[in-house]
């Protein structure tokens, strides 16, 4: 698990060492047909595949590159900071176009079972059910880095994750939680998964009032809770910028108040909810709604 966030060079190695990432998803697969989601080394294999998903897209060896990607990979790779948390997973720019999905091998080896549908359950079964908080953010984690790329994959991923998996209401719930960093890693990624444009309406419909009831009521003073409310905001910016019936729901589920209140200031997440107010308003149909 430390060697895992010693870098580019470490990760590679790790990738590349035969057998490890098997061992660690047959170790995962055992332990939940056990039912044991809460044991130690189930979270430090957790931790472990979390760290080598991270700038898995740009990392990958030329031989994956020209295979599965079809567009540029153009990930920033200046931050260097090592961990299990944090600045170990990726959030990436909102705009991003639909591309064809690469083929899903039947059987992966190594790095091909990073971004397989098969550990994506597995992480989404053990944000249900497991109660530790490091395998919880852990697994959101890894599926933060598979969904924060530019080339079908990231995709793929995320279209599993909503509608082939059903994982959205398992991420949902990690809205609630007291955990602070829990809830920040959950929300970057649905922020991911929001900026696939044939995702959001499922997205929205089914997150959307607990993305709002998750905001605070003012300008947050804590920095993971900053974090987490720009985020936040980003997120619902995505869902609502292209659909009026989606800013309806924001409306509905009385988001317009507290997004007003969080403005009021010059924080990362003031700048957040500033960007969202002037989204909202360029639905004209709705003014009248937004004035009472």
């Amino acid at each position: 698990r430390n060697m895992s966030s010693a870098g580019p060079e470490g990760r590679k190695k790790m990738r590349e060492c035969e057998g490890l990432i098997d061992s660690l998803v047959y170790y995962i697969q055992g332990a939940i047909a056990d039912h044991k989601p809460n044991d130690k080394a189930t979270e430090n294999c957790v931790c472990i595949l979390h760290n080598l998903s991270y700038q898995l897209e740009i990392e990958l060896p030329e031989s994956y590159a020209q295979s599965i990607y079809m567009q540029r990979r153009n990930i920033s790779n200046n931050d260097k900071t090592p961990g299990c948390f944090g600045t170990r997973s990726r959030k990436v720019k909102e705009k991003q176009q639909d591309t064809p999905l690469p083929e899903e091998k039947s059987n992966p080896k190594g790095v091909e079972s990073l971004w397989h549908s098969t550990l994506i359950r597995i992480y989404l079964s053990l944000i249900a059910k497991s109660t530790r908080n490091y395998t919880q953010e852990a697994s959101l984690g890894a599926l933060q880095n598979l969904t924060a790329g530019t080339g079908p994959m990231p995709f793929a991923v995320a279209r599993t994750v909503v509608q082939k998996a059903n994982g959205l209401p398992s991420i949902r719930a990690m809205l609630h939680v007291s955990q602070p960093a829990v809830k920040r890693t959950a929300v970057s990624l649905l922020r991911n998964l929001s900026r696939n444009t044939s995702l959001q309406n499922d997205i929205a419909r089914e997150v959307l009032p607990d993305l709002v009831s998750a905001l605070p009521e003012c300008v947050p003073g804590c920095a993971v809770t900053c974090e987490t409310t720009a985020s936040i905001c980003y997120t619902l910016f995505n869902l609502t910028q292209s659909s009026s019936h989606n800013a309806r729901l924001l409306l509905g589920a009385h988001g317009l108040p507290k997004v007003i209140a969080i403005s009021m200031n010059d924080s990362k997440a003031s700048r957040a909810a500033s960007v969202l107010l002037y989204s909202l308003w360029s639905h004209t149909d709705l003014h009248s709604a937004y004035k009472k």
